[in-house]
């Protein structure tokens, strides 16, 4: 029987052109999209980093964590839409693998 949900951990960077606000606005658009199409776990915010290399001539951008569970169908579509939302630097979706309990 296939799975009807799996566990996911999305990390994105989001500009620091759009400022405190414009970024919390953003995860707050990310969160609902993930909360109307599966279940949304931990969200753990980091704050405004350094990069670790430029990106479109940025040095700096806002970060936030994501854990969530949903359909195996989902995550294809969350990262369609951050590639077109302006003001994604980069963005990751993984699969979390689920530890056997000892």
């Amino acid at each position: 029987m296939p799975k009807l949900q799996a566990n996911y951990e999305t990390i994105v960077i989001l500009s620091a052109k759009l400022g405190e606000e414009g970024a919390k606005a953003l995860v707050e658009k990310f969160t609902t999209l993930i909360s109307e199409n599966g279940t949304l776990g931990e969200i753990d915010d980091w704050g405004k980093r350094r990069l670790a290399y430029e990106i479109q001539d940025e040095t700096e951008g806002y970060y936030t964590l994501i854990n969530f569970t949903s359909a195996p169908d989902f995550p294809a579509e969350l990262d369609r839409i951050y590639k077109i939302t302006d003001g994604v630097l980069r963005s990751l979706i993984v699969a979390k693998t689920e530890t056997p309990e000892a």
